[in-house]
């Protein structure tokens, strides 16, 4: 199977490598010319787990032009449209789409490329990152949930599921995946925005009982634009997971942290806080905190000079 990695930051070489060592063929899509070029002369570097080194193609999304079997989406919220256009000439007739994005919405982007019963829908809890250039950091164990946009794409979805099993991803077929996606929407809804604002770990903002306040009203809003929009939601278990997730990340600081405060980037509080916001004002639900953070990103971005 020829499979594309459109966006191969720290997660997409962790699957992009997997995926080749169980031998398919594999192509990573990038832009950052230091990695792109880093890999093309030393190989993916692995560090962690099980250290490795491996040849990998690696080009410009423009230069790809062999029509692809399967397309996994790992691009930052905000290039997924870039990223369809600069791609389009690789999706065929029958080429699977699976998006991995962070946040909500994606599907209302990834359907004017994609026809429906082609569109994978997707929450992962794998981890990964990146030393520099060509050298990716794997370690720990994972697992993903998936489901075929429209219900006529379940069938041919199997093989997509068995292939990324053979590649030791934990790949489950969900009969509901949006419950998953909202969730992990909320773990980064409750802790992207408010460590990058406060400038500290996920541990250092949930210690205090001011923040834990915020993050409840956070879920509530989260949940109740959720439920509106008809996926199923419980609070209190949604609650209990990101105070779950919280102590096990709680030394880490976040991504949204990483790319707003320590390496001055825009940030995806656009497709997070700021979709439930305005998924929000169209159902008539009051979202105060969720508009509030997203007001107080962007207000960051214009600081530093980053806003688009």
């Amino acid at each position: 199977m020829r499979i594309y990695i459109a966006g191969s930051g720290a997660m997409g070489c962790r699957f992009g490598y997997q995926l080749q060592q169980s031998g398919q063929e594999v192509i990573l899509l990038d832009n950052w010319q230091d990695h792109i070029d880093a890999i093309k002369q030393n190989g993916l570097k692995i560090v962690g787990d099980k250290p490795d080194c491996v040849k990998m193609t690696i080009m410009h999304p423009t230069e790809a032009h062999e029509t692809a079997d399967f397309i996994i989406l790992f691009t930052k919220a905000m290039q997924l449209p870039q990223m369809l256009e600069d791609i389009k000439q690789i999706i065929g007739e029958h080429t699977k789409v699976l998006c991995l994005l962070n946040g909500l919405g994606h599907e209302d982007t990834i359907r004017k490329y994609i026809k429906e019963e082609n569109i994978l829908m997707g929450v992962t809890v794998w981890t990964a990152g990146l030393k520099g250039p060509g050298v990716a950091i794997l370690q720990g164990k994972g697992s993903i949930n998936l489901q075929s946009f429209d219900t006529c794409g379940k069938e041919s979805s199997a093989q997509i599921v068995d292939v990324m099993n053979q590649a030791g991803l934990n790949v489950i077929y969900d009969e509901d995946v949006l419950p998953s996606i909202w969730r992990k929407a909320c773990v980064n809804g409750t802790m992207n925005s408010t460590c990058a604002l406060c400038d500290c770990t996920i541990g250092e903002f949930f210690a205090t009982e001011d923040a834990l306040h915020t993050v409840r009203a956070i879920i509530h809003e989260f949940c109740e634009v959720g439920i509106a929009s008809g996926v199923k939601l419980n609070e209190s278990e949604i609650v209990d997971y990101v105070m779950h997730v919280s102590e096990i990340a709680a030394p880490h600081y976040p991504s949204m942290h990483q790319d707003l405060v320590q390496n001055h980037r825009l940030t995806e509080i656009d497709f997070i806080n700021g979709a439930v916001a305005r998924r929000g004002r169209k159902l008539g639900i009051q979202t105060p905190y969720c508009q509030m953070i997203t007001d107080l990103i962007h207000a960051k971005e214009h600081i530093l000079g980053i806003s688009k």
